[in-house]
């Protein structure tokens, strides 16, 4: 895991590749979920200033979720995926996604602590339009990356009001929570 001093330091070093290494982090993030696009978000926003930083993660994460949803789409059917696929609780979120189309997948994008690259295999799995999870992609992954690159931009003004930490906290714990609730009901039905 990389702490935000880490990336910090390899952006500086690598200076001329910046922005290649600013949009490759989160773009990488699609394949491999354990990587934190939170520290993404808030080192490219603290490099870059808060719109060429959330542009860069933002680009990044939409290319790579999306590239994600069309490997998953040409294979898969692969022996790996014709099991994963197989799964009950799967099996039951990619008809909910075929039932009700990229909206619910939109909603599951717009919260940081969505599994993304769960969503963008099922996206990949069931039969939706990808022109339009890719329009889904592009708004759930800007409302996320504006959330938390708006608080990673300014994240000592959070130390020195408290009443802003408190409501970031909440605002935080709201989402997290609607997400968990969001899950429970595409599982339960």
């Amino acid at each position: 895991m990389f702490t935000e001093a880490q990336l910090m330091d390899l952006l500086q070093q690598f200076k001329g590749l910046g922005i290649v290494i600013a949009f490759l982090l989160p773009f990488i993030e699609a394949f491999i979920p354990i990587l934190p696009i939170v520290v993404f978000a808030v080192v490219n926003v603290n490099a870059y200033g808060l719109i060429p930083g959330f542009l860069i993660t933002w680009s990044g994460a939409v290319s790579g979720a999306f590239l994600v949803t069309l490997i998953i789409r040409k294979y898969g059917q692969h022996c790996f995926f014709r099991r994963f696929s197989k799964h009950p609780q799967t099996l039951k979120f990619i008809r909910r996604v075929d039932d009700k189309g990229v909206t619910l997948l939109f909603l599951l994008l717009c919260f940081p602590f969505t599994p993304s690259s769960l969503v963008n295999i099922v996206a990949g799995l069931s039969t939706i339009n990808l022109k339009r999870y890719l329009v889904a992609v592009m708004f759930g992954k800007a409302i996320m990356l504006m959330t938390l690159s708006y608080i990673g931009n300014d994240i000592y003004s959070f130390v020195k009001a408290p009443k802003k930490s408190i409501i970031v906290i909440i605002v935080l714990i709201c989402l997290w929570w609607i997400g968990k609730q969001v899950e429970k009901h595409v599982h339960k039905n």
